[in-house]
């Protein structure tokens, strides 16, 4: 079986073939990513690039997996969560080429495409999953056929967190340099641990706009920018650890899975795996190609749904911005 995904759901617009039939079972991975000149992420700026470089995309991963598109058993795509205006980039391609070749269409989330990429290419079978990127944060945990959320994000996301950070100081853009995060970078010539930062963690949940605003405050009273990136790391960080690990004991889990693009991060992946030896547990971390957003996760989770009997009326095929990963059942599992 033969299944093209497309990823769409921000700023990068990814195509990816992948086939059950085969060891090495990715076919074609071909993706392309908006960079805003300053600022963040405009969702019409974003969707308007992603449209142009759509098609290019998706001719150059058939041209990689050297099939014609007749070979194809079905279209996977991402129609949540995710920026409204950037999904139906992706919603908008994989309707006309299910159409057009007259091939099943099938619906997935985004979020659950993270968690089953990572559970393909870590080989773990039953973690904690710790979701971490741009725009998500959850610990999560698989119970009778649903991911369920253990504990969430009340505001912002931990990449967000990092990510705003560094553009109001005028660290990032670019946030990553040579795999590490510039606060994480930052952080390294740290020295002094700050007070009055708040670490906020309400029941299974984490909360990070306060701990950002402490952090810009801090920064505009002149305080060591290197020791605000230390404690802004640290108690970020930390409140996730913290959380993962109850869930761990709650459920008790044996291995414990770092998925989205925040789990690239050395330093937290260094947490996990101490927090993990306490518990006894095996920790995973999906490699960063596939920790990003891409269209591979989006084809192998199509390949599984497809194959459960999953698929959508194209007519019916309307993206779904706040579709939460709770609300999908796993048929497949």
């Amino acid at each position: 079986m033969i299944v093209l995904g497309i990823e769409s759901s921000a700023h990068t617009f990814g195509v990816g073939i992948v086939t059950d039939s085969k060891e090495s079972f990715i076919l074609a991975d071909e993706r392309i990513q908006y960079v805003p000149k300053h600022g963040g992420i405009h969702p019409r700026e974003s969707s308007r690039f992603l449209a142009e470089k759509a098609p290019a995309v998706i001719e150059k991963a058939l041209e990689s997996a050297s099939l014609h598109p007749a070979e194809l058993n079905a279209i996977a795509v991402a129609l949540g969560p995710g920026l409204g205006p950037c999904l139906r980039v992706g919603a908008t391609a994989a309707r006309t080429l299910a159409l057009f070749l007259r091939k099943p269409l099938v619906p997935v989330n985004h979020a659950v495409a993270h968690v089953e990429i990572g559970l393909k290419l870590t080989a773990l079978q039953d973690p904690v999953v710790v979701y971490l990127s741009g725009g998500n944060t959850a610990v999560i945990a698989y119970v009778e056929k649903r991911y369920r959320v253990f504990g969430e994000t009340l505001d912002i996301a931990l990449g967000n967190l990092l990510d705003t950070f560094a553009r109001e100081t005028t660290l990032g853009p670019p946030y990553i340099i040579n795999g590490l995060h510039v606060v994480d970078k930052c952080a390294e010539s740290g020295k002094k641990f700050l007070e009055d930062f708040p670490y906020v963690v309400k029941g299974q949940d984490v909360a990070f706009s306060g701990l950002l605003t402490a952090a810009l405050r801090a920064y505009r009273r002149g305080v060591d920018i290197h020791d605000i990136c230390l404690t802004l790391r640290e108690i970020a960080y930390n409140s996730v650890l913290e959380v993962a690990a109850r869930c761990l004991m709650h459920t008790k889990k044996k291995e414990v899975m770092l998925v989205g693009g925040v789990a690239a991060s050395p330093i937290l992946r260094e947490k996990f795996i101490k927090m993990a030896e306490k518990y006894n547990a095996l920790v995973g971390v999906v490699p960063p190609q596939y920790a990003v957003d891409n269209g591979v996760m989006i084809a192998w989770t199509g390949l599984l749904a497809f194959k459960s009997g999953v698929v959508i009326d194209p007519k019916a095929a309307f993206v779904r911005q706040r579709w939460r990963i709770d609300e999908v059942e796993i048929l497949w599992k």
